[in-house]
């Protein structure tokens, strides 16, 4: 109820500067911006500073708030790697069961990804993310207390319906709240927190393995739920998405959360028309909902586009082999000669503190180099890095020389991954569907996501049986070349723009062909500006 009251005063606060705001674009349109651009009023600049300050914070506030379950996600994908190897001492459970375990994760959370795009029409974006926490909880204690291998897989399906919820999500709340200038780096952070996530579990594996094997996997585990009650509080603090208010006719809520997230005042209304427009009649209703499964189902040329880009962008972000190297970097690491469980979880905290600092590197380089160029330095690279690792294990043997290449190929291929498709392929799945399509698109990209990851987790030690490591790594960099081609050819700038002028780019008269089309729209851009 506190929440209910809060926004109501924000809309009575606000109401009359919304009406000012209006005419004040009218004179805008009307005068040449003689009413605002003159204004040497050193208080009213000051004003303007001051506000521009504290949306600033806001926005990012809420970014981070709405992050928060990416970090139990990338909990449970590091702390995994080395909890299996005290769950299969203590349990004594076989390979298989030890590939079923570590991957159904992926597999399961499709459900909650798919589930996702439905349940945040319905609910709205901020209480899918509360859903998503409360789901992830039960989970986690379950498999803190689990006496068999069966009991832990029931806990394992729950908190991976509850990361599958959070982890699709996470981007389009974040796309949805952002200003554009910033949207793009904003968008990146559940990638961030995925990373912070995933160092937590590898420092989680190597605090606690001291402690006797049948206790401290359950310790690993339990510390998973610490995260989840900070979500909780981010509830109170946190607004709805106001592209989703807006396709429920809560206009007035929409603009009141626009005015706390823009810091142009004069632009919310014209954000607001944007919106509305992009929204169409903006009725949620069981005829819509249908509309949109047959626009996704039966799509014209433009969505078939988008849905090639954003599925195709998700897929290749996992089958180049990131959670192998992840979820299995121990054993990497043992085929190329490092020795002791200690040395060897060491060697992981290692991989694991290079993808969480190279993932700043894109966060502050996405609005300003563009989504396409980090994409190429990042799918080139870990070509390169996927295959030095194939050779390394291949050819080198077990010597100091060899494990010094697997090291540095490990955290090359880590690190080029969260330069650029890590982050990158979050934040275009958020930006590049339309209104009324992006929950439940982004619902099926984040599906591709994880199939593709399950699936690679998996296999991963049953393909690497049969070719060895080695091998596999020379699978996964041919894959990656793939990646590059893809990226060329389906990828467009999306820096800049918009949310619905990147709707845009993809209708008829924008057909790609490889970059020049994009190159030619941005120069547009540039000299419009």
């Amino acid at each position: 109820m506190g929440m209910v009251g809060v926004q109501e005063n924000g809309h009575g606060e606000m109401g009359l500067s919304s009406i000012s705001l209006g005419t004040k674009n009218k004179y805008k349109r009307m005068d040449s911006e003689l009413s605002d651009d003159h204004d040497d009023d050193p208080s009213h600049n000051h004003y303007q500073e001051e506000r521009g300050r504290n949306i600033r914070k806001y926005v990012f506030a809420c970014a981070v708030f709405a992050s928060l379950n990416n970090v139990l996600l990338g909990y449970d994908v590091g702390v995994m790697s080395g909890a299996i190897l005290f769950i299969q001492e203590d349990l004594k459970i076989t390979e298989v069961q030890q590939e079923v375990l570590v991957g159904i994760l992926s597999i399961i959370s499709l459900f909650g990804s798919l589930a996702g795009g439905k349940t945040s029409d319905v609910i709205g974006r901020k209480w899918t993310m509360g859903l998503a926490a409360v789901i992830f909880q039960l989970g986690a204690a379950v498999m803190t207390f689990a006496p068999s291998f069966q009991i832990l897989m029931i806990g394992r399906l729950m908190a991976g319906v509850g990361i599958g919820l959070g982890v699709m999500i996470a981007p389009v709340y974040i796309a949805e709240i952002s200003p554009t200038v910033s949207r793009g780096s904003l968008t990146s952070f559940p990638e961030i927190f995925i990373n912070l996530g995933i160092l937590l579990g590898y420092v989680s594996n190597y605090a606690f393995s001291g402690l006797p094997a049948h206790i401290n996997w359950r310790i690993m585990l339990a510390v998973g739920i610490l995260p989840s009650v900070f979500i909780g509080f981010a509830l109170f603090v946190i607004p709805e998405s106001p592209r989703w208010l807006v396709m429920k006719n809560r206009v007035d809520e929409a603009r009141s959360v626009l005015l706390k997230t823009n810091e142009i005042e004069s632009e919310v209304e014209e954000k607001l028309a944007e919106i509305l427009l992009a929204a169409g009649s903006g009725n949620a209703d069981k005829s819509q909902e249908k509309a949109v499964w047959c626009e996704l189902l039966r799509p014209s040329p433009a969505v078939r586009r988008m849905l090639v880009t954003g599925f195709g962008i998700q897929c290749f972000q996992q089958i180049t082999g990131i959670d192998a190297t992840v979820y299995y970097s121990p054993e990497i690491f043992k085929g190329a000669g490092i020795e002791g469980n200690s040395k060897l979880l060491a060697a992981t905290v290692a991989v694991g503190v290079t993808k969480t600092i190279f993932i700043l590197f894109a966060i502050i380089f996405i609005d300003k180099v563009g989504r396409k160029p980090l994409l190429y330095i990042s799918t080139i690279g870990m070509t390169t890095c996927l295959f030095s690792l194939g050779f390394s294990l291949t050819f080198l043997g077990k010597g100091e020389i060899g494990i010094a290449l697997a090291i540095l190929s490990v955290c090359g291929n880590v690190a080029f991954f969260s330069v650029g498709i890590g982050p990158v392929c979050w934040v275009l799945t958020s930006e590049i569907f339309p209104l009324k399509l992006r929950a439940q698109a982004s619902a099926l990209g984040a599906v591709g996501n994880r199939v593709s990851s399950g699936i690679v987790a998996m296999s991963f030690l049953s393909v690497s049986r049969a070719i060895s490591i080695g091998g596999t790594f020379f699978i996964f960099s041919a894959i990656s070349a793939l990646s590059v081609v893809f990226v060329h050819t389906l990828v467009p700038e999306t820096k800049g723009k918009s949310l619905e002028q990147i709707e845009l780019l993809f209708q008829e008269k924008y057909e790609f062909q490889g970059s020049e089309v994009e190159l030619g729209d941005v120069e547009h851009l540039v000299q419009k500006q």
